[in-house]
């Protein structure tokens, strides 16, 4: 079995429980995701599935689509709704106030990751070592936000305010500190109270699966229709090759190309409609990166 389900995941389970229960339904170990997804949050975690994982930081390194619920007038020590809540550092602003603000968190930012996070920083990991009560000093990291649309702000009895938004971002982005940085700019603390990723490595929680959907499918012997192909979802340019070209590609071999193919870069390598793997076009030569064992013959 190759290829990719779009799984849809619940609140709760971690991202390496959603292996797991793919290694279950499939009999295959080789199993791993494109971006991870912390419990609290739901929606699209693609799962590949066999040489598949081989091409799992192409599909990891795309842009991304979030429906965030921020809280603003409490801060958590997690930057969300898991960790202790804290009192926020003064009255929430006015309406206005808060969307004038959330136009400095659209473009390329310097942002902190959060200090419970997977980041690696010096051999330990963020969340062991906060737990830990030996918290990293994480360095920040460029990302950027494409666009963020507020789609909701509610007021709440208790002072506080949601925000619901439709958010737009490059991979590494963390929601949470977006959240976090956004109540200290306002002065007013603030936290992820939800999050649901709507789009992922090209797809869309619209045709997104569920656990339970896969569970019967393979009740019915039928777990191959929830499986995409891969060829369809690399963000890269295709690069064909003939079938002797194909074969020295497959073996490890360079290969030179010709006319439009010349263009430097990463592709994705076909012979026919069978992809090959990814290769790097330097100077009209054509150098193998990730090879599919078919293509070697």
């Amino acid at each position: 079995m190759l290829g990719v389900v779009n799984l849809d995941k619940p609140v709760g389970p971690t991202s390496h429980d959603m292996v797991g229960l793919l290694r279950r339904l499939t009999g295959t170990r080789r199993i791993g995701h494109a971006g991870t997804l912390d419990p609290l949050a739901s929606g699209v975690l693609p799962i590949l599935i066999g040489a598949a994982t081989r091409f799992s930081e192409e599909l990891t390194g795309g842009a991304k689509r979030y429906d965030a619920v921020i809280r603003l007038g409490l801060r958590s020590t997690t930057d969300d709704a898991e960790g202790p809540l804290l009192p926020g550092d003064g009255p929430v602003p006015p309406d206005e106030a808060v969307r004038d603000r959330l136009a400095d968190f659209v473009g390329e930012l310097e942002q902190r990751p959060p200090t419970f996070s997977a980041r690696k920083h010096g051999g330990r990991t963020a969340h062991r070592a906060a737990r830990a009560g030996d918290p990293l000093d994480l360095p920040s990291r460029r990302v950027v936000v494409h666009a963020i649309d507020l789609l909701q702000l509610s007021r709440n009895l208790d002072g506080t305010a949601d925000l619901r938004l439709d958010l737009r971002c490059g991979a590494g982005t963390y929601v949470r500190s977006i959240a976090r940085d956004l109540g200290a700019s306002l002065g007013c603390g603030a936290y992820l109270l939800a999050l649901r990723r709507t789009e992922a490595a090209g797809l869309s929680v619209e045709q997104a699966v569920t656990p339970e959907r896969l569970e019967e499918l393979r009740q019915r012997d039928a777990l191959t229709e929830a499986v995409l192909p891969i060829a369809g979802l690399l963000p890269l340019p295709r690069l064909d090759l003939d079938d002797a070209e194909a074969l020295r590609f497959g073996h490890g071999a360079t290969i030179v190309l010709d006319g439009a193919s010349r263009l430097d870069g990463r592709r994705a390598v076909f012979a026919g409609d069978r992809l090959i793997g990814v290769g790097t076009v330097q100077a009209g030569r054509l150098q193998p990166d990730k090879v599919l064992s078919e293509a070697a013959g």
